[in-house]
């Protein structure tokens, strides 16, 4: 016993020191998956702040290209002179680049002003013509440049490039204008393919697109110049995931001097609050929701499965102990029942013995009372022998489910059970109850089983209930319940009853009450779990109702017959 305590003390204290290695190992994970979450995170806004940048400098770099294929070789422009020189260049580009721009035009200085020369897209000439709406505060704007003049520039207006191309005489304002190239940007064309195509070559994953993406004007984030179809909040620079600038390289309208004299940093953002370079704005946002969400909901996900594994290795160690102490418990139970079994064969084999042994003896041959009585105590011992083999036969056979069942009649084998019962319980003085309906139903059973069953309850009753009231009740009626019709049994006495603690393992196998024990009544702890065995083989029930003082009742329910098997 006090190994067996000992074993019960070790195994508690392994599996507390498992679950606290459990609960240090959730806390390192834990922390690790920190660490990952805070590196996956870093490295996804970086994959995609690094495509967003890529298909910000392709843009740059295709405008770019285009504005510096139309420049024509100087030595042509002094030959032919700037007009016929750019138009010239512009025929040689136009079926590249006629769609990305939406006007070209020649500012070309003369008599201290500026001539406008626009290009005329039917004959691709440049002939003199008005300011386009918009463009005079800019035309304004290089005439003071042109005499080296310095004020804030105007808001830049369109998407207006310029170009200029500086001659070899100095002034004292720095080298002179020959003349401006002005062109100005189609942003319909920009909308409709310029941006699709590098949306789908920089930011798009194997043709698939799982982020929304926007361009919009950094002065003015409202003015949305293009988004890819999405559903959802509308993308701005708050809700963005990463955004880049567009535009940084292009020569824009602004005078990056006018900067200068002013004190800004021109390669910063607080250029565009003077007509900067960056005028627009290249932002992406998962479709899935934010990328800090979807890595936090990778992350929780992770430790959701790392609390289920841990969850997991818990309760099977838990599982593990508890069935540990269970086969303990039973093989404790099996030790004890061979104990009480071996003390059960003994008593009646030793008085078998010592009474053949005196019948061998010569003295009584002539004392027939002594013999007659030796021969009845070798009678009824024997019948106990035969009755414990019984038992344990009658267990074994139901435990492995050999149980033949057919229709029985219960009046008749409650009968037959309490006629045999009969003289025990005169004998012992015990008032017997017999309540047993006239009108049971037929069940399907095995009549052997089922009468030692019951059998079984009434002799516990004898054994136990006498003390504090010698009245035994054997109760039998037909009864329909949720379950179907059914034949209910209740054997039931007055006695000391069963203690609370002792009645959840009332059933099992081996196990023998603590006032049996102390009282050293004979048993194997095996009778009452036959009962249950037989009964839940017949398809039926038992329980049991007790209390300190209160007695003991035991229920049996066996479902009536059918229909077909019906007297």
């Amino acid at each position: 016993m006090v190994f067996s305590r000992n074993r019960t003390w070790f195994s508690s204290v392994a599996l507390i020191v498992l679950a606290l290695l459990c609960g240090v190992l959730g806390i390192l994970e834990y922390r690790s998956t920190e660490e990952i979450g805070a590196a996956e995170r870093t490295r996804v806004y970086g994959a995609l702040r690094s495509r967003l940048d890529a298909a910000s400098r392709a843009f740059d770099q295709e405008i770019s290209s285009a504005c510096s294929a139309l420049a024509p070789n100087p030595a042509r422009i002094e030959a032919s002179g700037p007009a016929v020189a750019y138009a010239e260049q512009y025929t040689r580009l136009k079926k590249r680049y006629s769609q990305l721009f939406r006007r070209v035009a020649l500012a070309v200085p003369k008599d201290g002003k500026l001539k406008l020369l626009i290009l005329d897209p039917a004959s691709d000439q440049f002939l003199a013509a008005s300011p386009p709406a918009g463009w005079t505060p800019m035309l304004d704007e290089l005439t003071v440049r042109l005499h080296g003049g310095i004020e804030p520039p105007p808001p830049p207006v369109g998407l207006i490039l310029e170009l200029p191309r500086f001659g070899k005489v100095e002034s004292h304002a720095g080298q002179l204008v020959q003349e401006w190239l002005l062109v100005e940007l189609n942003p319909e064309y920009i909308r409709r393919t310029l941006l699709p195509e590098l949306v789908n070559v920089y930011i798009s994953e194997e043709g698939r697109l799982d982020y929304d993406v926007a361009v919009v004007d950094k002065q003015n984030p409202s003015d949305v110049i293009y988004r890819t179809a999405a559903s959802g909040a509308a993308l701005s620079t708050v809700n963005a995931d990463a955004s880049a600038a567009l535009l940084t390289e292009i020569p824009l309208y602004y005078p990056l001097r006018r900067n200068e004299a002013s004190g800004a940093d021109p390669d910063t953002e607080d250029a565009d609050a003077f007509g900067g370079p960056r005028r627009w704005r290249l932002l992406a946002r998962s479709r899935a929701g934010s990328l800090g969400t979807l890595v936090r909901q990778s992350q929780q996900r992770s430790l959701a499965v790392l609390a289920s594994i841990l969850a997991l290795i818990l309760g099977t160690i838990a599982v593990l102990v508890l069935f540990s102490r269970h086969a303990q418990r039973l093989a404790e139970q099996q030790i004890n029942f061979v104990a009480g079994i071996s003390h059960e064969l003994r008593t009646p084999l030793t008085v078998i013995r010592t009474a053949a042994y005196n019948l061998r003896g010569a003295r009584l041959r002539d004392r027939p009372d002594q013999v007659e009585r030796y021969g009845s105590l070798i009678e009824s011992e024997s019948g106990k022998l035969g009755g414990l083999v019984d038992h344990v036969i009658r267990y074994a056979s139901a435990k492995s489910g050999n149980v033949i069942r057919e229709p029985v009649a219960l009046n008749k084998l409650l009968q037959d059970v309490l006629q045999t019962s009969r003289p025990a319980i005169e004998n012992a003085g015990v008032v017997l109850e017999e309540k047993i309906g006239s009108n049971l139903p037929p069940v399907l059973a095995d009549s052997l089983a089922l009468r030692h069953a019951v059998q079984n309850l009434l002799d516990n009753a004898l054994k136990y209930g006498r003390e504090g009231g010698n009245w035994i009740g054997v109760h039998a009626d037909a009864v329909t319940d949720e379950e179907g019709p059914a034949v209910r049994i209740d054997v039931s006495d007055r006695g000391p009853g069963i203690p609370a603690d002792e009645v959840p393992r009332l059933f099992d196998p081996f196990f023998r009450g603590r006032k049996a024990v102390r009282n050293q009544v004979h048993g194997t702890g095996l009778g009452l779990n036959l009962v249950r065995t037989i009964v839940e083989a017949h398809g039926g029930s038992i329980r049991v109702k007790s209390g300190p003082s209160r007695g003991a009742a035991f229920t049996i329910r066996i479902p009536a017959a059918p229909d077909g098997f019906q007297e």
